[in-house]
């Protein structure tokens, strides 16, 4: 039986300018910017972190696991979020969501908190020095940087299952929720010269399966660190994923693999459609097909294109809703929005671009980038085109091209305001943030499952959250009331 579908992204913002141009200098300056005025010290806890677990159950020796940077800047944030400086990008991974439409609206919330910590930040710099932020995930120069979506699953389906399952899913989803990019810089894609790619990140995957997040990036990341209870749930981490300016496309994205996880939950991967014979091959080779129509071998002795994988899934999904509901991964109406929305992009960028223009970011990128092509009567690949590209996910709404195209917006701005400051309502995150917001002399630290106290005397004291569904508005609103202080709220849950 399919468990809910608790999830959340963590998106590293590009980064360029700022003192002497060191990315980690600047990124230290938006995070600390932003934790000072929002008055919010609190350190990360690092506590449990431990990257080097994995899902396969033994040590790879040719793998080396993410390095934990404890010493760069660190917040968590009042609405449950963490907000800190990841390798050389300052980075926001959103508190944990129910459901996709509300995982959408706190990515939008992280655009919104870098927006504000930038402009903090650029005001304390001489405009010489002024930093810049963009949501996208390279720097045209051979380095890619992350956006991962995480996902609770149970801890008794096989990770083999996981594999078989997803990889048809991950290499294929781009053709509805790629980013789009013009040209290539891997050497690889390099090879064969595309003047527009699908998606940012598919040209940076090399291995099918593995641990490792920079070097030897895999379709299908083991990393097994639940930040839960771990004899019971596991977190998917899913590193093969594009920045989405569209809303649309975020949701689309976190709303598929919510349902396609489910339906593996609860039927087991044996509706799934085939894998390529090479997944790596074919994440890269779909990138490169505007067309839709390259197909690639597969375990079954067809040929399928990223389309004909998408639509096999969309059936996946259909079926699994029609026979459960779906309530693991949100209420009907959301569901059906899903289903909707999905299968609209996916007609859309085979029979009708224009119709989907306003949700799919490659197509929206693209439309933009042939018609400065056209209009200056530019060589594919021009400086000027990377240019448009860049600018595409630029975050200053005046810069911004994304907020030129006319793309859906899914997400109000008086909700987004709300989802900056306060939590959601239905996962542990409310815990973490009202205590962040009503306690903050007295908490040393907290992470995904505990939050830690300082009560003045006797030891730290560490609440620990292991069950993501607990910690909700419904069953902790009123004990935080109740409790001026946090000596009355440790007191009270002592009793």
């Amino acid at each position: 039986m399919a468990i809910a579908k608790v999830l959340g992204i963590e998106t590293e913002y590009g980064i360029a300018g700022g003192p002497d141009y060191d990315p980690i200098t600047s990124s230290s300056i938006i995070v600390n910017a932003y934790a000072q005025q929002g008055r919010t010290r609190i350190n990360w806890d690092f506590d449990g972190e431990t990257p080097e677990m994995d899902a396969r159950g033994r040590v790879d020796l040719t793998s080396f696991a993410p390095i934990v940077e404890t010493h760069l800047a660190n917040t968590v944030l009042t609405n449950g979020a963490r907000l800190y400086v990841d390798h050389a990008h300052p980075e926001y991974s959103s508190p944990e969501c129910r459901t996709p439409l509300e995982a959408t609206l706190y990515d939008v919330a992280g655009e919104e908190i870098m927006r504000r910590a930038l402009g903090i930040a650029n005001d304390s710099l001489d405009p010489a020095a002024a930093i810049t932020l963009y949501k996208n995930n390279s720097d045209g120069k051979g380095n890619s940087y992350g956006t991962h979506e995480n996902y609770l699953v149970r801890r008794d389906v096989e990770f083999a299952h996981l594999v078989r399952a997803m990889v048809p899913h991950f290499v294929s989803r781009q053709v509805v929720i790629g980013a789009g990019k013009v040209g290539a810089e891997t050497e690889a894609a390099l090879e064969h010269n595309p003047t527009f790619q699908l998606s940012q990140r598919a040209e940076f995957f090399e291995e099918i399966v593995g641990l490792e997040t920079t070097l030897k990036r895999p379709i299908i990341n083991t990393r097994d660190e639940p930040h839960s209870d771990a004899e019971r749930f596991r977190r998917l981490h899913v590193i093969i994923g594009d920045a989405n300016m569209s809303q649309s496309a975020t949701f689309v994205k976190l709303g598929s693999t919510a349902l396609l996880l489910a339906a593996l939950e609860e039927f087991g991967p044996v509706s799934f459609p085939a894998l390529p014979r090479s997944p790596v091959h074919a994440v890269r080779a779909f990138a490169r097909d505007l067309t839709l129509r390259e197909g690639v071998p597969c375990d079954d002795d067809l040929s399928r294109s990223a389309w004909d994988f998408q639509d096999e899934l969309w059936h996946v999904a259909k079926d699994y809703v029609g026979r459960t509901g779906a309530s693991a991964v949100a209420e009907s109406d959301e569901v059906e929005f899903i289903l909707t929305q999905w299968r609209e992009m996916l007609d859309g960028v085979r029979d009708d671009r224009d119709a989907v223009a306003d949700r799919v970011d490659w197509v929206a990128k693209l439309r933009v980038v042939n018609g400065y092509q056209e209009r200056y009567t530019l060589r594919d690949q021009d400086a000027k085109l990377r240019a448009i590209d860049l600018q595409y996910h630029d975050i200053r709404p005046s810069h911004s091209l994304a907020q030129r195209v006319g793309l859906r917006r899914l997400c109000g701005d008086v909700e987004v305001r709300e989802a900056v400051h306060n939590p959601p309502l239905t996962t542990r995150a409310y815990f973490r943030g009202q205590c962040v917001a009503r306690y903050p002399e007295q908490i040393v630290a907290a992470n995904w499952d505990s939050v830690v106290f300082d009560l003045g005397e006797g030891p730290l004291q560490r609440v620990p959250m292991l069950d993501p569904l607990r910690g909700t508005h419904e069953l902790t609103a009123e004990l935080l009331e109740t409790s001026t202080t946090a000596n009355e709220l440790l007191d009270a849950l002592d009793r």
